[in-house]
């Protein structure tokens, strides 16, 4: 393995990191310097594996040993497909303590990338004019990113620009199409070590459907889980909570999770495909839960963020969307919509929230 990187245009070892933290600029810097710096000593030390967490999109984080050698074989996997050489720019503009921050140093170290370094921030463009070969960013960056002139002339430039970290936004997808580099959707999770599958949003190559990067087997559980076989990169076959429809090709389409299915009445609804339709009818970040229902079971809950709007009208223009099936039988608001770092809502932690409201509203 080689014991070296180059951060910001400096090259690196294991015996001089300290001068790297010492570049930094500022205290917010310093920081995310220190946290790079953390994890490469960790990442060169003996040891074969590394410890990491999830993001908690689904509920608590956990923390888990993954191999070094599954790191590797996952960076170079990316490197491979994405046809990245020694000394192309790439950034890191995500936090370390996640595996996509990782990744991204791990890819520079293993397939010499030359890497520059932003600290994570809604607008990670907005100090960097650099060329880029290759970034990696979650919605929510390439959205604020897209809202400049400036960032977006920045963001265009990105010959491979790859967004990972939540679901991206249809009307988002719309404007990515026109972008004259590639950019792609990623598909992974902590446990697979980063993406296992890509998807392709702009060109002559655009699909809705995900392809699995080579070494990696894909199937589904009759319930329509996808279960996913990566040797190369996870020692165990893992079953996901992600419902997944194939086309011919073996390519897959991501429905929604499992676990945000809503059993009301014995009809099954998908809280994502309900959240899509909405999308274009509240100004406020929104989620689609549920609460305990005595004879339904379950009741579709709609959690709303920050100020109070006229429900009435609000109902009316939801009727005309929705089945009556979808139709949310509470409407809560509440201060804000938990989300994790890289922007998932915190699903488990809304269903939380809305069994609150719920118990408030019942007293």
């Amino acid at each position: 393995m080689m014991q070296r990187i180059r951060l910001n245009g400096e090259l690196y070892s294991p015996t001089n990191l300290a001068c790297f933290v010492a570049t930094a600029k500022s205290p917010k810097e310093q920081e995310f310097y220190q946290e790079i710096c953390s994890f490469l000593s960790e990442w060169f030390d003996s040891k074969q594996t590394v410890r990491v967490q999830t993001s908690g999109s689904t509920g608590r984080p956990k923390a888990l040993e993954v191999r070094k050698t599954h790191m590797q074989n996952s960076a170079k996997l990316t490197c491979t497909y994405f046809g990245l050489k020694p000394d192309d720019s790439a950034l890191l503009c995500m936090p370390v303590r996640y595996i996509a921050g990782k990744m991204m140093l791990v890819r520079a170290v293993v397939c010499r990338l030359s890497l520059w370094v932003a600290p994570p921030t809604s607008h990670p463009l907005i100090n960097f004019d650099g060329y880029l070969s290759f970034a990696a960013m979650v919605p929510m960056q390439v959205y604020n990113s897209m809202q400049t002139t400036l960032e977006l002339i920045r963001l265009k430039q990105i010959k491979t620009l790859l967004i990972g970290g939540g679901a991206i936004d249809k009307a988002l997808e719309e404007d990515l199409a026109l972008f004259p580099g590639g950019v792609y959707s990623s598909y992974g999770m902590t446990e697979t070590v980063s993406h296992i599958a890509i998807r392709q949003l702009n060109g002559a190559n655009r699909s809705a459907y995900y392809t699995a990067l080579p070494e990696v087997e894909l199937s589904q559980l009759a319930t329509g889980a996808l279960i996913i076989w990566a040797p190369l990169v996870c020692e165990e076959r893992l079953t996901t909570n992600d419902l997944v429809a194939f086309d011919a090709c073996g390519r897959f389409k991501i429905l929604g999770r499992i676990d945000n299915v809503i059993n009301s009445g014995g009809i099954k609804l998908q809280a994502e495909e309900i959240e899509e339709k909405l999308k274009n009818l509240i100004p406020s970040p929104y989620v689609i839960t549920s609460v305990s229902d005595a004879i339904l079971g379950e009741s579709v809950t709609l959690l709303i963020a920050g100020k109070r709007v006229d429900v009435t009208n609000l109902q009316d223009q939801i009727r005309e969307v929705l089945t009556s099936y979808e139709l949310p039988k509470y409407i809560f608001y509440t201060d804000t919509i938990p989300m994790t770092l890289s922007q998932k809502i915190q699903r488990a932690a809304c269903k939380k929230i809305a069994h609150e409201l719920y118990n408030q509203e019942l007293k």
